[in-house]
């Protein structure tokens, strides 16, 4: 939860375990790497399920990725799912230096070496785990579009979107097919309470800021938002900031963040349920202060 030290996330998280929350999963842009609050997070629960959401597989080495969901998955006596993605080539190359290249390949070697790892085998490369988890980890990919998801599908036993408007659902929804029954379709929202002119400027800033990395463009133009979206990646390409956030189209924003009191916001994930997504996964932007209130007014 942004602005809130890791170590006083304890109340909020045994907090929103006791209201009925059935997951914790946690990001890692700028903040927390993906695994740290998920650690405390197992001391402090006892049912939640822990996933991350996700962690990129350019930044780390594939052996050092099995040996920290094993680790997670033995401290959470079974509760984890490895939620894991190419990231973004902002991330990957612009913040860390490392060459991001061919995503999906990289994706696939990763969830190939993993699912072995894991499974307590010696993968291709002669790694073996010291101690396999006991209970097999679920692993999901971060999938916006196109080979990902059939990757998945494929694969995996889930698809992590993002960003994503109810509108462009039934095109992610219709690339599923033949996914078995128990694949799971998880998507981050971003729940920012109050009407349109309170929240307005956050979500512009917010929708520029993500839709402009070439990743979640590509993402927009497959959904059909290419000519909605053009002015406000040639703003922020030309580093207008602002002009950017104002190019941004409210539609295409309204869509997909979650607004409003607490009814109305439930409805809104509801609607995105009965289209397809089978966990949504909660991001409260509010003050710190205001975090346990919103994690019991949206509680399920």
């Amino acid at each position: 939860m942004s602005g809130l030290p890791l170590a006083d996330h304890e109340e909020l998280v045994k907090r929103a375990e006791a209201v009925g929350y059935t997951d914790l999963w946690s990001g890692e842009t700028n903040g927390a790497d993906g695994f740290t609050p998920l650690t405390l997070s197992a001391a402090w629960t006892e049912r939640a399920r822990l996933g991350t959401g996700i962690v990129g597989v350019f930044q780390r080495g594939p052996a050092l990725l099995a040996q920290e969901a094993a680790a997670l998955a033995d401290a959470s006596r079974g509760r984890f799912v490895l939620g894991i993605g190419s990231s973004s080539d902002r991330i990957v190359e612009g913040w860390n230096g490392i060459p991001f290249e061919k995503p999906l390949s990289k994706v696939r070697e990763s969830l190939e070496f993993l699912r072995a790892a894991l499974e307590g085998e010696r993968t291709s490369s002669g790694f073996k785990l010291e101690t396999a988890p006991a209970q097999r980890v679920p692993i999901v990919l971060a999938a916006l579009r196109g080979k990902m998801l059939d990757l998945a599908v494929e694969r995996a036993d889930g698809a992590f979107t993002n960003f994503l408007p109810l509108a462009g659902l039934p095109k992610v929804t219709a690339q599923l097919e033949g996914a078995s029954p128990d694949f799971e379709l998880l998507c981050r929202f971003f729940c920012i309470p109050g009407e349109r002119e309170q929240v307005e400027p956050l979500a512009r800033f917010m929708f520029s800021s993500y839709i402009t990395v070439p990743v979640y463009a590509a993402f927009y133009r497959w959904l059909g938002y290419g000519e909605q979206i053009d002015p406000m990646v040639s703003a922020w390409e030309a580093g207008d900031r602002k002009a950017a956030a104002e190019a941004a189209p409210w539609e295409a924003i309204e869509d997909m963040f979650i607004f409003g009191t607490p009814e109305q916001m439930k409805e809104r994930l509801a609607a995105f349920v009965e289209g397809g997504i089978t966990l949504p996964i909660l991001t409260m932007i509010v003050p710190p202060e205001q975090v346990g209130e919103t994690i019991e007014s949206l509680a399920p």
